[in-house]
């Protein structure tokens, strides 16, 4: 293979010599040097972002590994905010990772190195052009995944979460792999947009094809945790250490999210009208599910993963309104390129909603109940200015970035002529408000049950503080994320 080939895979050769050479340097370090892994892991992420801001300013589209591999504008835009949200985690994570020992001893720096390796699965799965490479990416990400949740092995909870996220995840894997495999027996490749070609050929019975695709949705219904394969997701969030939980809800969604435009967009279109149906169903039961649960909920990483159910299924309404009464491509990347603006933000909200529970989280003592974040506004007002910014952006409220995001998927899907569906999304997203607005009225009108002062270092203290800002600021301009998405879309979909 010529060097040529290999210039759209420089980030992750790059990301996967760093990986490798932490892990070393890392074995040779003691407890009390070990923010030299710390360090090198967010350089890391700095020249990977390097790497996927010129080709996306380049705009163009470049394949290799015999088309297996793609380097577009998409995947490029999403890579950088993968490697923004795994950045984002691990400056939240590290002194709570460092006050549970899931840096010290026998573990030293895997914590770092799990994480780059699921960033590396992410980023293949979204520049993944074949089952075959996006398979590998989605179990090169579930693995390092399943190894993170039971990183602390000393604890019970977090072991049974790793469990149940295992067997879970490999049934599955066990589904996505089976309808791939169906698709292949159909189309005779794994290229997708030989895929496409094939199905769009008419040659290929129908009933085989739906079958493959029955399967293949169910197993990204798990990974995005839509109802009903949904189960995994409460669960593991609340059990898994906070940190991790983090690495779970955060970059993967978006990685996922290019799963889903690459399989069902790229490779699918021509049965779209039977995925669009199952998506259609999946997003419906997301939004019901998913608010109505989370009311009943007391621990904050129990309700804000039922939120993640109700949050994908507005991602979902923006694929499903790329299909119906899109006629043109600009119609079709407008809904695309919403969903992506959609999932942009959960990430961004998710990051800081979880970053303040790790920062009043103290050694010994989780900060999940909804109990622990009474009075905060009088502990630590600042903070509690965060933690309601990002309550609002998850309900929606203006100015906040997430009530930009609902209304330019629900602008989407108006514009399929889906009027009760578009009702239906208003209608449970003011009903989940209530439990977002819940949290701020505990930090704002009830009295603190610990008055010890909250301690923050400086860099997560200052970090948080900008994520916080920043969902204002996105939210007052939304147009230039938005813009980015569309071009991006719109270029990916016309390569």
């Amino acid at each position: 293979m010529n060097t040529t080939n290999m210039i759209p895979l420089y980030a992750e050769v790059f990301l996967l010599i760093a990986a490798s050479a932490i892990l070393l340097i890392d074995m040779f370090l003691s407890e009390g040097k070990r923010s030299i892994t710390y360090v090198l892991t967010l350089l890391t992420l700095v020249v990977c972002g390097y790497f996927s801001l010129v080709d996306f300013n380049a705009g163009t589209t470049a394949y290799t590994f015999s088309n297996m591999f793609v380097s577009d504008p998409m995947s490029n835009l999403l890579k950088l905010f993968t490697y923004a949200a795994v950045g984002l985690t691990l400056i939240y994570s590290r002194q709570y990772a460092t006050d549970r020992q899931m840096l010290s001893g026998n573990l030293g720096g895997e914590f770092y190195v799990l994480a780059l390796f699921s960033l590396l699965g992410q980023m293949v799965m979204i520049s993944g052009n074949s089952f075959l490479s996006i398979y590998l990416g989605i179990e090169l990400m579930s693995l390092s995944l399943y190894a993170l949740v039971a990183l602390r092995r000393d604890n019970a909870r977090a072991t049974e979460a790793a469990m149940k996220y295992f067997i879970l995840g490999a049934l599955a894997s066990g589904f996505l792999l089976y309808g791939m495999s169906m698709l292949y027996g159909a189309t005779g490749t794994l290229d997708l947009t030989l895929v496409a070609k094939a199905a769009a050929s008419g040659t290929i019975k129908p009933t085989i094809l739906v079958f493959g695709l029955v399967f293949l949705v169910a197993g990204l219904a798990f990974k995005l945790g839509a109802v009903p394969f949904h189960m995994w997701v409460p669960d593991v969030y609340q059990g898994a250490p906070t940190a991790v939980t983090l690495l779970l809800g955060g970059a993967p969604k978006l990685a996922t999210f290019a799963v889903c435009i690459r399989l069902l967009v790229e490779g699918l279109l021509p049965v779209a009208l039977d995925w669009q149906q199952m998506l259609l169903v999946l997003a419906v039961m997301s939004l019901a599910v998913g608010n109505l649960t989370a009311i009943a909920q007391t621990n904050l990483k129990r309700m804000l993963a039922y939120s993640t159910i109700a949050q994908m299924g507005f991602v979902l309404l923006g694929l499903l309104a790329g299909v119906v009464g899109a006629t043109d491509r600009t119609g079709a990347a407008a809904a695309y390129s919403a969903s992506m603006y959609y999932v942009i933000t959960y990430v961004m909200t998710t990051l800081g909603s979880f970053g303040v529970m790790m920062a009043l989280a103290r050694n010994g003592f989780e900060a999940e109940e909804l109990s622990d974040f009474k009075g905060l506004s009088k502990r630590s007002p600042w903070f509690a200015v965060v933690m309601s910014i990002l309550m609002f952006s998850l309900a929606g409220v203006p100015p906040m970035m997430g009530f930009a995001a609902k209304f330019s998927v629900l602008n989407a899907v108006l514009g399929t002529g889906q009027i009760w569906l578009t009702v239906f999304a208003v209608m449970f997203s003011l009903i989940g408000a209530f439990y977002y607005l819940r949290v701020v009225k505990t930090m704002w009108f009830d009295e603190p049950v610990d008055n010890s002062p909250i301690v923050i270092k400086g860099d997560m203290s200052f970090v948080l503080s900008i994520n916080g800002v920043a969902i204002v600021v996105m939210g007052l301009l939304p147009q230039a994320l938005l813009g980015a998405c569309m071009k991006a879309m719109t270029l990916t979909l016309n390569s």
